[in-house]
């Protein structure tokens, strides 16, 4: 995927959010342990590919090096479920506000788009509820998250690009031989019309023999299954990888000439180096 040439401001604000991404991907391996520091700052290097948008035949392979911040306050937090702030919190029940960040696609590198506009970074927000339903061992529990999410594209301006659901069912395993900490989510992804238009939407002054004019609805865009892998290897890095399996089968907008293809891959493999940490502890 790449930022439209020529729009700094774009470019930054992209890179912003994939700061953000980064700090969440490397902390999704950090999951249930216990006495964590207040705050770390360290640096992620990965790569990761997936299609350049849900049900597209085209893919999106970018190798990463980013700074990561991690700080674990009582409201505001950057952790295991990404940037928020806490608004509630139980032993096993979370109310926050959420955010997530997705980088932009040139349509000129999709040939089912070439001539439409190109899909900019994507930031989303919004309340998140997150809970534990059961702890089968010590080291495992059966866990849920229901967030809303308003998204904004950020693309030559900010405008709204209408709601996201994605509610999620997760089991996660630590310690599980060799130091190894496991996770496998479930999820469905649903957006509104708004959201459905601005994938598979095609508006009518850009219609062409091949691709004919369309109005997207609301409803289901992919659903999702992921496991997730990690392993300290001493005290500062950390290895993890992870691989998804979505499909688009369902879909709200299958008759959309967007829509190329019913099942997609994701896969990612990184290491996090904490290069600094607080002597002060999380509380929780």
């Amino acid at each position: 995927m790449h930022a439209r040439p020529g729009t700094r401001h774009l470019r930054s604000a992209a890179w912003a959010a994939v700061v953000v991404l980064g700090s969440s991907l490397a902390l999704s391996a950090q999951a249930q342990e216990q006495g964590l520091p207040l705050w770390e700052v360290g640096l992620f290097a990965g790569a990761l590919s997936s299609p350049a948008y849900p049900a597209s035949s085209e893919r999106s392979t970018r190798a990463l090096v980013l700074p990561t911040l991690v700080y674990r306050g009582e409201v505001f937090r950057s952790d295991r479920g990404g940037v928020g702030a806490r608004l509630l919190h139980t032993d096993d029940t979370e109310l926050d506000i959420g955010f997530a960040a997705s980088l932009p696609a040139s349509s000129q590198d999709i040939p089912a788009r070439q001539g439409m506009s190109d899909l900019g970074t994507l930031i989303e927000f919004g309340p998140r509820l997150k809970g534990t339903l059961a702890r089968p061992t010590p080291g495992s529990r059966l866990r849920y998250e229901l967030p809303l999410r308003t998204v904004l594209e950020i693309n030559n301006g900010v405008r709204t690009q209408g709601f996201a659901m994605e509610p999620e069912l997760s089991y996660e395993v630590r310690d599980v031989g060799a130091g190894w900490s496991l996770s496998t989510n479930a999820s469905l992804v649903l957006g509104d019309s708004r959201l459905n238009q601005y994938f598979y939407g095609v508006p009518a002054d850009l219609a062409t023999p091949q691709r004919p004019a369309y109005t997207a609805q609301a409803g289901l865009i992919a659903t999702r299954l992921t496991l997730n892998a990690s392993r300290r290897l001493g005290p500062d890095v950390r290895v993890f990888a992870y691989v998804r399996a979505e499909s688009y089968a369902g879909s709200a907008n299958a008759a959309s000439p967007l829509y190329q293809q019913s099942t997609g891959t994701s896969a990612g493999l990184g290491l996090h180096w904490t290069l600094s940490r607080s002597a002060a502890k999380a509380e929780n």
